[in-house]
């Protein structure tokens, strides 16, 4: 009885433990993979569409500027499809992925010009992502940003 036992605990421990890591994929392979998330965020800002930015992001996305302001999905949707933030041009550098089991974590050094209510500027900034693997496919869940010194 008791052998029985162990092997049933064993039996659910092992399914549950492939049920808990079905979604993650081996680590090079990940970190490519949000590497191309951030690519088409990167383009996704400067030519934004409704369908591009949600595909991109969680429905639970948290993404704070730096002025402090934090955005949901829908306004960070709004705020770029309206014009209000607009991109007309983003580099990247500086940029450095690590990847934990469904979760990964990207810096980068942020360098825009924008053209925000048509008014024409400068961004240079630090930025934090959080990417998380929902349904086999790296979506931005929180996104903070600190000015650069």
């Amino acid at each position: 009885m008791f052998k029985r036992l162990l092997m049933l605990t064993a039996l659910i421990t092992t399914m549950a433990i492939v049920a808990c890591n079905n979604d993650q994929q081996p680590a090079a392979d990940a970190t490519d993979a949000v590497a191309k998330q951030v690519e088409a965020l990167r383009a996704a800002m400067i030519d934004p569409t409704e369908e591009k930015l949600k595909a991109l992001s969680s429905k639970k996305l948290s993404y704070g500027h730096s002025s402090g302001k934090v955005e949901d999905q829908a306004s960070f949707v709004q705020t770029l499809t309206s014009g209000k933030s607009d991109f007309v041009e983003i580099n990247l550098s500086e940029q450095t992925i690590t990847v934990e089991g469904n979760t990964a974590i990207v810096r980068h050094l942020l360098q825009a010009k924008t053209n925000d209510g048509g008014t024409p500027g400068e961004v240079n900034i630090k930025i934090m992502l959080v990417f998380v693997l929902e349904n086999g496919e790296w979506k931005l869940l929180a996104r903070q940003a600190v000015k650069a010194v």
